[in-house]
């Protein structure tokens, strides 16, 4: 088992920390809503294949009154009717900054989601997917565990 970054750099996870609040300062003044903010934390997180971050914004995403329905069919959200324009525009931000390098697709999908957003909004969700994949590969690295939860969402242990 490798060391959790976080314990074993405290100074630089007080780092992180910060910024990521930062970030989400920025982000909510620039008009990106929590709903939004948190579709891109969650789609970033399938992407990386990080269970921390997967079960810890999915529950946030739910708090934030987001359904069951809009969170199961998120791999297939292009295919669905149930996002919105702002919605679908900020999950090919989180893609596009997830799969790297760009690619014609991906810029064609960067470009319309800056026309759905305008140049603010557009910029600070960029930046909360650069955050949430600094914060999934933090937690890949680090092995950080998935705790069992029961059906009311608290640690069983």
């Amino acid at each position: 088992m490798r060391p959790y970054l976080d314990k074993a750099s405290p100074e630089a996870w007080k780092a992180a920390s910060a910024y990521s609040e930062t970030v989400a300062g920025v982000a909510a003044a620039a008009g990106l809503t929590t709903v939004e903010a948190e579709f891109i934390k969650v789609r970033a997180s399938q992407l990386n294949a990080c269970a921390f971050c997967l079960d810890l914004h999915c529950r946030e995403t739910r708090d934030a009154g987001v359904t069951q329905q809009k969170l199961d069919l998120l791999p297939a959200w292009r295919e669905s009717t149930l996002y919105s324009e702002r919605e679908k525009a900020v999950l090919a931000i989180a893609e596009a900054a997830t799969l790297l390098p760009l690619t014609e697709e991906s810029e064609g999908d960067l470009a319309a989601a800056r026309g759905v957003l305008g140049d603010e909004t557009f910029a600070a969700a960029e930046w909360v997917a650069l955050t949430i994949n600094m914060f999934n590969r933090l937690s890949i690295l680090s092995e950080h565990p998935v705790r069992v939860r029961d059906t009311a969402g608290n640690v069983v242990r």
